[in-house]
């Protein structure tokens, strides 16, 4: 029988590539010889070939994965498209007959998945099978079931009628095969400051004398009350949620009430007088003596809170019969292929740790596991672990778990919330750098730079406005989750670390260089680079976050589910996010539209087009790297912190990511979007040819805003036509996409609204171009990237950034991109005044991007009428909208709207008697040039300046934002 020996198919290729700089596994993890052999029976899956590469369906937009998943469902050919081959499938069966083992997963009754369309095939091996099947002799350093290795020396090789390209190990699901370190630090160390190591996370441990000092909340109050989650007060059931609970599934210690009467009874204590629904998929069984009773219960009562109408599948994997040691890598696979029960999303806290060359095998299977949930349509949340930058691993370096890493998964990081009626007992909020200067003092004073960054974070209220009994339902801060502490002992002079480096408390994060950057954070305009010594670049982490401790705790049952616990960590975030992916689900489905699926690719476009739908995270980081050994005491030794990690920033980092949500503001992003791939035909503001260069779509009128903290010198080329103008600096605290979309929301204050006034924006032209007219811009003498433009420019503006400034270009119009592109369809209209006099605003149809009606264009004499002849009848009952009131919020509906039509703008100031118009043309004119009133501040949003000759050119004085889907279904999203 002739043999294919497998490429990085070692015992360190599996479990340890990266974290040490040992050659064997003796060497590597300390064995001590001679080596033993193995005793024990293990399973194991071979994956096998795909008969078509996916990659390129996957990395399509989402509109055509979408539409093409669903063809491919529809004919019965999705799985012989991208399953294994049949006959690949048929010739392994046959050549592990003909060697006597046993094959798993047929009947699908024993925890395992073994078919051509999962491309799997468990085998079971006993010692002498497993040299046999692999031409190498396994050992083991003890039983698995305490987290013993089962390894081997040397390579791996197949039989060559086994055309298998991927391998895993039915291991302990945590530990048993986790990787070796060495010190790979080059000599780092982190100077020792006593204290705590990052900001906003004080309030842990959970008591002090007896009385709690962190706030407390059940899931679902922090869901609606800090993430604004979109369907928390409606009574309709949400789409299923999958739970990977690997071993424990829904088991109890004997004795118990029943799972569904102790589900029921926490849900009670948490408000809700409706029954749970669960299910429990263990067909290779569970134990709640072997599994994780702790994890499973805080899952469960993450969403028994935050979505209580969604059914709760719990996926417990193989098991622990028949050899099975119930890895989480079963438990996502029974998740990922139960077409029975069909969860939309799937969350996990638990992770797959071994460490894998990317060239090998073992990467391979799961690599390639991830991407069976991609092909089945389900959204995968994963916790990026509680181990801060080091993720556990004591090399010194920044480390992230590249086998928890898919590009095709969610990947969740932590934060802490400080409350207001918390902050003050916070010493790193409230106390330091002395209590006049600190945080919260500051915000309390009303100082404009630090409400200015908090802002940033979420903020929507004036803190000192807040009435004392509304104090702990108000975010102050919200900072990355890293409770990492040292404690100085002034008597024996030693400094101690809490907690211990095994359980930091932190959120993890950093750059998986074991794998390119994907696309969607490419196209986002991000190079993620490690920190680590040689740098290098690859998969960033995590995708997005949310509260995981500190200073907020989540009220969970207990580990026997019969009373109440208090939780923390990346194992909270994740549920809370899968709980808000099933509810927009569900919104889609009321809507017409599929499941997200896998859509991070949708969601960093939506915090492209919409920054407001994530709040950005700028406090704190998730440093935790070390070594063993060291000035450094924990509870079990000794070590030295070594500095490697990363900090949180505006915009995204990789200590936070994208950010927290904004429940509802990232729900009307979605389905906007998902709306536009689906049905829109409007064609994209300009489009990039590939040698980066970019031209106008179409024949259009364009906004050219200056954005810049200094006066420069702005240069736009169109076709053969160079407009050349000068901008004055903008103000610091010029209002920004992120708070003009933030303002508009009912709930959002207008004292912060009306603190932040004549804050000056740059300089604002229009200019005309034609379809396929090359465009540049440059500021000074840079030339500007528009490094996110080919997300942006669907939605009508894109950024041109340059090492002086930024330019955005975009159209002064909204293109109505509606439900299911449907004609006479009622679109929102939100606004929000920021300026003084009495306004009203009247939307109008045009007949092109330029603005041009029944051949009449901008600044023709008749325009005017023509325009109140196409104007839109709103909900008031007139063709117009009064503003709100300086600082206020209003909203109403705007009718009969069809699928692409133009949606141009008029303002009058009935204070004054003027008007100002979409098109500057229609506007007055200063010195010989018509004056530009209206700002493009992202999707579908505009802010418009309501005095005559610019005023003071802060572009809120009545924001406006039109919607054009949140209407459609039930209109969950109004």
């Amino acid at each position: 029988m002739a043999r294919i020996d497998l490429p990085h198919s070692t015992f360190l290729d599996y479990t340890s590539h990266g974290t040490t700089d040992a050659t064997s596994v003796v060497e590597a993890y300390g064995l001590e010889l001679p080596l033993t052999p193995a005793l024990q029976t293990i399973n194991v899956a071979l994956t096998l070939p795909r008969a078509n590469d996916p990659s390129a369906l996957l990395t399509s937009d989402w509109a055509t994965r979408q539409t093409t998943l669903k063809a491919l469902r529809d004919a019965g050919e999705l799985w012989s498209t991208y399953g294994a081959s049949q006959a690949d499938y048929d010739s392994t069966l046959t050549a592990l007959g003909n060697m006597g083992i046993k094959v798993l997963g047929l009947a699908g009754d024993d925890g395992y998945v073994t078919s051509a369309e999962s491309r799997t095939v468990w085998v079971q091996l006993d010692p002498a099978q497993f040299e046999v099947l692999f031409g190498t002799q396994p050992y083991q350093s003890a039983p698995l079931a305490d987290y013993g290795l089962y390894f081997w020396e040397g390579g791996l090789s197949l039989p060559d009628s086994i055309n298998a390209t991927g391998i895993w190990f039915d291991t302990t699901p945590i530990w048993g095969q986790g990787p070796a370190t060495s010190d790979m630090s080059g000599g780092a160390t982190l100077p020792i400051v006593p204290g705590e190591q990052s900001i906003g996370n004080a309030l842990y441990p959970l008591t002090q004398n007896g009385d709690y000092k962190e706030t407390n909340f059940y899931a679902g109050a922090i869901a609606r009350n800090f993430y604004n989650f979109p369907l928390a007060d409606q009574a309709v059931a949400t789409k299923t949620i999958g739970l990977v609970e690997p071993g424990i599934g829904a088991a109890l210690p004997g004795g118990s009430k029943s799972f569904q009467d102790l589900l029921d009874g926490f849900r009670e204590g948490a408000g809700i007088d409706t029954p749970g629904s669960y299910y429990l998929v263990a067909h290779g069984g569970q134990s709640y003596e072997l599994g994780n009773s702790g994890e499973r219960s805080l899952d469960i009562g993450f969403i028994a809170s935050a979505t209580p109408n969604s059914a709760i599948g719990l996926y417990a994997g193989s098991g622990f019969k028949d050899h099975a040691q119930a890895n989480s890598f079963t438990a996502f696979q029974s998740a990922f292929w139960d077409e029975v029960n069909d969860p939309s999303v799937i969350s996990s806290s638990f992770s797959i740790f071994p460490q894998s060359d990317p060239d090998s095998p073992f990467a391979s299977a799961v690599r390639e596991l991830f991407v069976d949930a991609a092909l089945m349509n389900r959204t995968v949340a994963f916790a990026t672990n509680d181990f801060g930058s080091s993720w556990s691993f004591g090399n010194g370096l920044a480390n992230v778990s590249s086998s928890s890493s898919s590009p095709f998964a969610l990947l969740v990081g932590g934060t802490s919330l400080t409350t207001l009626g918390a902050a003050p007992r916070d010493p790193t909020v409230s106390l330091q750098p002395n209590e006049a200067a600190s945080l919260y003092g500051l915000a309390m004073a009303n100082d404009p730079a630090t409400l200015w960054r908090l802002m940033q974070g979420g903020l929507n209220v004036l803190p000192s406005a807040v009435a004392p009994d509304e104090l702990n339902k108000v975010a102050l801060l919200e900072s990355v989750w890293n409770i990492l502490t040292i404690r100085h002992n002034d008597e024996t002079g030693e400094d101690h670390l809490l907690p211990a480096p095994w359980d930091l408390a932190a959120g993890d994060g950093g750059v998986d260089t074991s794998q390119p950057t994907p696309w969607y954070q490419t196209a986002f305009g991000l190079t993620p680079t490690s920190v680590n010594p040689g740098g290098g670049t690859g998969r960033g982490t995590p995708d997005v976050s949310a509260n995981a401790g500190g200073n907020m705790f989540y009220i969970t049952p207990t580990d026997d589910m019969t009373g109440l616990s208090w939780d923390e960590g990346t194992s909270a975030a994740t549920p809370l996010w899968a709980s808000l992916i099933a509810q927009i689900d569900t919104i889609f489905a009321d809507q017409g539209l599929p499941d997200l699926g896998f859509a991070n690719d949708l969601i960093y476009q939506a915090a492209a087009v919409a920054p407001a739908a994530f709040n950005d995270i700028v406090y704190g980081n998730n440093v935790s790297s070390y070594i063993d050994g060291g000035p450094v005491t924990t509870g079990e030794g000794r070590l030295t912190l070594t500095g490697y990690g990363y900090y949180a920033a505006p915009g995204y980092d990789l200590a936070s990511g994208l950010g927290t949500p904004d429940g509802v503001l990232l729900a009307r992003a979605l389905s906007t979007i998902a709306h536009a791939q689906m049905y829109g035909a409007t064609p994209d503001m300009i489009e990039q040819a590939e040698g980066g260069s970019w031209s106008s779509g179409a024949d259009q009128s364009l906004l050219v805003q200056a954005m810049a903290s200094q006066d420069h010198r702005v240069a736009v080329l169109i076709g053969d036509s160079v407009t050349d103008f000068a901008s004055g600096a903008a103000d610091v605290y010029g209002w920004t996409s992120r708070l003009a979309q933030q303002s508009l929301q009912a709930d959002f204050d207008p004292e912060l609204v009306r603190l932040f006034d004549r804050q000056s924006q740059g300089t604002v032209m229009q200019v005309q171009a034609n379809v396929d007219d090359n465009l540049a811009v440059a500021v000074d003498s840079s030339i500007g990237a528009a490094t996110q433009g080919a997300l942006t420019s669907p939605f009508g503006f894109v950024d041109f950034v340059s090492a002086d400034g930024a330019v955005r270009v975009a159209r002064p119009v909204a293109i109505a991109e509606t439900a299911g592109g449907a004609d006479d369809q009622t679109a929102m209209l939100r606004l929000r005044q920021n300026g003084a006099d009495d306004l009203s605003l009247e939307l109008y149809r045009v007949d092109d991007l330029s603005g041009a009606i029944g051949g009449l264009h901008p600044g023709d004499p008749g325009y005017e009428a023509a325009a109140a002849a196409r104007a839109y009848q709103l909900g008031t009952g007139d063709d117009f909208v009064l503003g709100p009131g300086y600082g206020e919020y209003g909203q109403t509906t705007v009718l009969g709207v069809d699928a692409g039509d133009i949606v141009a703008m008029k303002l009058t100031n009935m204070t004054t008697r003027d008007n100002y118009w979409s098109f500057e043309a229609q506007n007055e004119t200063v010195d010989g040039t018509a004056v530009g009133h209206i700002w493009n501040y992202g999707l579908n949003t505009w802010g418009f300046e309501d005095t005559y000759g610019g005023g003071d050119h802060d572009f809120n004085d009545l924001l406006l934002q039109l919607d054009f889907t949140s209407t459609a279904g039930h209109g969950w999203l109004v």
